[in-house]
């Protein structure tokens, strides 16, 4: 193959997998709307709906090490071709949910989905710095994550107007026998069945592009890298900043799921909007924030330290936290959407100071920093505990605020720890003068 017909092969492949990143930040998006969707639907308090994102991030965990492990022993295109197969299943899979109207079920397509989306983004980040020149290989990834943003903006706003169906109020739904309620609620759960349906037929359409694609053969026998040693788990962790990233990150992507899957309901409650002017709030609210707030982070670090920015934020999201829990109006929305701009840079910034210096230890830091997003299933359990307990939604918002504090701490351990190698680097360069 000649260099010209390469780059062009390697253009579609990027603009193929780049594809991926959309479609998992898309379905990831739609989460929020489900959530108040099955809550009605089910009659579910805050906490039984948090469950929707507890089935998601469990999956993230317990699949973590398997894709891993399925990345090296069949290489990459294989690892992506699974991950397609299980994210088209768990979508087929809402069309006998909503035809059996069992909660259970919804959350089972619903892990499933999210095991695909876990052996994906495994293998997708990583390939696409290898689709070109090894020096823009940051450029890339960046640039297929912007994607990823980009769903977020339109999940919300699509999802809410095909899911988020207008039919019975609550109160004309009490005054319904109960044959009839149910018959309603049935009606309004299946509009889950196209959308689904919909995803579903995308990925199997992306997946037969990638079967049929020449991808180069990248796999566990062409890294160079050794299957992990004996121990190597308890080696990565005995590093201080590894220890610290792992903890700070389960609380900062418990924040955002937090954030972003209660929105809604957040919004109705707070502010008295409609469920659908919600979802526009959320996509053109908080998704364009978090897209920006990620751009205008990016270029601050230029001017200032990574852990300094990242504390400012922090804290700069606890303020708001405060704000949500007991303001009302427009002035809650902005302080939410407030939110998504200051946590725009957290899950980057955690990760690279988590595995910045960690040596030989940086593959087994990097697996245990991912797994431990399995926050997003348990820090959402906090926020609707909180919130039935005290029959105030807003007062859910203690549980992002407890995040955002430890977060804080984070920053100030990897500021602390700088200073001292500061100061030597400061005394060594004065003595060679």
């Amino acid at each position: 193959m000649n260099e010209s017909s390469q780059r062009q092969t390697y253009r579609f492949a990027f603009v193929m997998i780049t594809s991926l990143f959309f479609m998992w930040g898309f379905v990831h998006n739609l989460d929020p709307i489900l959530i108040p969707h099955l809550r009605r639907s089910f009659s579910l308090t805050v906490l039984q709906s948090a469950l929707v994102d507890s089935a998601v991030f469990i999956a993230y965990f317990l699949m973590a090490l398997p894709a891993g492990l399925l990345i090296r022993k069949a290489g990459y295109k294989a690892a992506m071709l699974s991950g397609l197969a299980l994210f088209a299943a768990g979508a087929l899979l809402f069309i006998p949910a909503a035809d059996t109207q069992r909660y259970v079920y919804f959350l089972g397509a619903l892990f499933i989905i999210a095991c695909g989306l876990t052996v994906l983004e495994t293998a997708a980040n990583p390939y696409i710095t290898l689709l070109g020149r090894p020096e823009q290989a940051t450029q890339r990834l960046n640039l297929a994550q912007s994607f990823n943003g980009l769903a977020a903006t339109l999940a919300p706003i699509a999802g809410a107007r095909l899911i988020l169906v207008d039919g019975a109020s609550d109160a004309q739904l009490q005054a319904m026998s109960d044959s009839a309620r149910q018959a309603v609620l049935a009606a309004e759960a299946a509009s889950v069945k196209g959308p689904y349906l919909a995803i579903a037929l995308v990925i199997v359409a992306i997946a037969t592009v990638f079967f049929f694609l020449k991808l180069p053969a990248i796999g566990a026998g062409q890294t160079g890298r050794a299957a992990p040693a004996r121990g190597a788990i308890a080696r990565a962790l005995a590093r201080a900043s590894i220890r610290r990233a792992v903890v700070a990150q389960f609380f900062y992507v418990g924040a955002q799921v937090c954030v972003f899957s209660f929105f809604i309901l957040y919004a109705t409650k707070a502010a008295g909007v409609s469920q659908i002017v919600a979802a526009d709030y959320l996509g053109w609210g908080c998704g364009c924030a978090f897209v920006v707030g990620r751009f205008a982070g990016t270029w601050l670090m230029k001017y200032i330290v990574p852990a300094r920015l990242l504390l400012a934020y922090a804290l700069a999201s606890v303020a708001l936290c405060a704000v949500a829990m007991f303001s009302s109006g427009l002035t809650s929305l902005a302080a939410v959407i407030g939110i998504a701009f200051f946590m725009s840079i957290m899950f980057p910034t955690i990760f690279s100071l988590g595995i910045d210096n960690a040596g030989p230890d940086t593959e087994m830091g990097s697996s245990l920093i991912i797994m431990s997003i399995v926050g997003g299933a348990v820090l959402p359990l906090v926020f609707g505990y909180i919130s039935d307990a005290t029959h105030n939604l807003q007062y859910g918002y203690a549980a992002p605020l407890l995040c955002f504090v430890v977060i804080a701490w984070f920053a100030r351990a990897v500021l602390r720890e700088a200073q001292p190698a500061a100061a030597a680097t400061s005394t060594g360069s004065i003595a060679h003068v």
